[in-house]
């Protein structure tokens, strides 16, 4: 009996120090077996408190009034599965006759307290089934990415959502994408995780760094253009519009429309075309907008609508072309001038860190979320890396991206330098990859000098 004791107690306390430091392990371990076994065991009276039941059919009143019998009880939707997973569990639910998949979101909240876990989200699989997803712990609060993740062509893992889930950056379903955030806020470790996503695939990676190139120049070795100052963007920019009028009549000239050829084979865009004509994707990585569109004299305002006009044109007609655009910035309104909004309309994805003002949080989901706003502006300055990303679809997700280093980017991108395409036209702004010489003097002049 003593040493059941014993064992017994060893068990609570590592269970108890997993729990503590290592939350993923001790659900691994204990959670997902407890926390099964309380939502089988409270599943039926959760459901009937929550009110998301239905009163019995009027065949059933009708049989138990015959034989006097009980009336049947209410009853609560099937479960058609339950799934753990390495963050929580998954309840797959087939609704009864006049429930709705709007109930079980209204009821999220009450679910996570009754069945004492720690998020609760729901989505429709299809007509009258609903997956119900609940995590057992802070998922966001130490990200781990999953060791294997989905690969598909242009489809990147960069976050972690709050439900458990990866979330990826699919470039083919959401083309364009607008990234905000204030200083501190985790911007550049998303933007990081993204190149890195990026750097193993076969795209090119164009960058724009108005901040003399500290934050893209040191992955340069991965990048086929980078331009460091508005002037040089321009003309990056004016030859990337000209890459896509190129690629235009390249897929004009190989539609194949003719009457012997299936409409499936028809060429659109550059995924329609054989693997040994189709271009290389471009992404191009904006750092920082607002430097793009500020000027100060009427030369620098011809330089800005340039600028702009560009970005437009490849936000409205690059996608067919292979033409992805990643605007970032910490800030992001209509006081940037004529075409901005213009401009948000095209950026289909949308992310938001921490943000100093709500004006950037309306100009990033006020068109499409509304209710994402007050998430957005909620986000705390300590949680850096947290972000609320969404879609034109109108739903939303907390998201964290696994801290990157710039070291660990560098390896990265120095790793898969040879997949670094050279495309004639951008040639001119290929970066050097050369060592630096020092630009900035020392603060202690040498004594040959002093």
């Amino acid at each position: 009996m003593t040493a059941f004791t014993v064992a017994l107690v060893l068990v609570v306390a590592a269970a108890g120090l997993l729990r503590w430091r290592r939350p993923a392990w001790y659900w691994l371990a204990f959670g997902v077996t407890l926390a099964a076994l309380r939502v089988l065991v409270r599943y039926r009276s959760v459901m009937d408190a929550c009110g998301l039941t239905v009163p019995p059919a009027r065949w059933r009143l009708a049989l138990a009034r015959a034989t006097n019998q009980p009336i049947p009880e209410p009853r609560p939707p099937r479960i058609r599965r339950l799934r753990p997973t390495r963050t929580g569990l998954v309840l797959r639910l087939k609704l009864r006759p006049g429930q709705d998949v709007f109930d079980i979101a209204a009821a999220s909240d009450r679910l996570r307290h009754s069945f004492s876990m720690f998020g609760v989200t729901s989505r429709e699989v299809r007509s009258g089934v609903v997956d119900v997803r609940m995590t057992g712990y802070d998922v966001l609060k130490r990200v781990q990415m999953p060791a294997e993740t989905e690969a598909l062509p242009m489809r990147v893992p960069v976050a972690l959502r709050e439900d458990g889930s990866v979330h990826y950056r699919d470039y083919r379903a959401m083309p364009h994408a607008l990234t905000l955030g204030a200083t501190e806020s985790g911007k550049s470790v998303y933007q990081r995780n993204l190149v890195a996503g990026l750097a193993p695939l076969d795209v090119a990676l164009v960058g724009i760094d108005c901040k003399q190139g500290v934050e893209l120049f040191p992955l340069a070795r991965r990048f086929s253009a980078l331009a460091d100052s508005p002037d040089t963007a321009a003309e990056l920019l004016d030859a990337l519009v000209a890459r896509m009028a190129d690629v235009y009549r390249l897929i004009r000239t190989q539609q194949r429309i003719t009457v012997d050829v299936p409409d499936a084979e028809i060429a659109a865009d550059i995924w329609d075309l054989p693997d040994e004509l189709r271009p290389t994707p471009v992404v191009v990585l904006v750092d920082e907008v607002a430097e793009l569109a500020l000027y100060a004299t009427k030369e620098e305002e011809k330089r800005r609508d340039r600028i702009i006009t560009a970005l437009v044109r490849l936000a409205q007609l690059g996608r067919a072309a292979g033409i992805y655009l990643e605007i970032c910035g910490q800030r992001f309104g209509s006081e940037l001038g004529k075409g901005i909004t213009m401009l948000r309309a095209q950026l289909t994805g949308r992310t938001a860190h921490r943000l100093n003002d709500e004006t950037s949080a309306n100009m990033a989901f006020g068109d499409i979320a509304p209710d994402a706003v007050l998430a957005a502006i909620q986000i705390p300055a300590e949680l850096r890396g947290l972000a609320i990303a969404g879609d034109a679809s109108g739903g939303w997700h907390r998201i964290r991206a696994p801290h990157t280093s710039l070291r660990q980017a560098v390896n990265l991108c120095n790793r898969y330098a040879d997949r670094t395409p050279d495309l004639p036209e951008l040639a001119p702004f290929r970066p050097t990859t050369s060592t630096a010489t020092e630009l900035v003097p020392s603060a202690k002049a040498s004594p040959a000098t002093a």
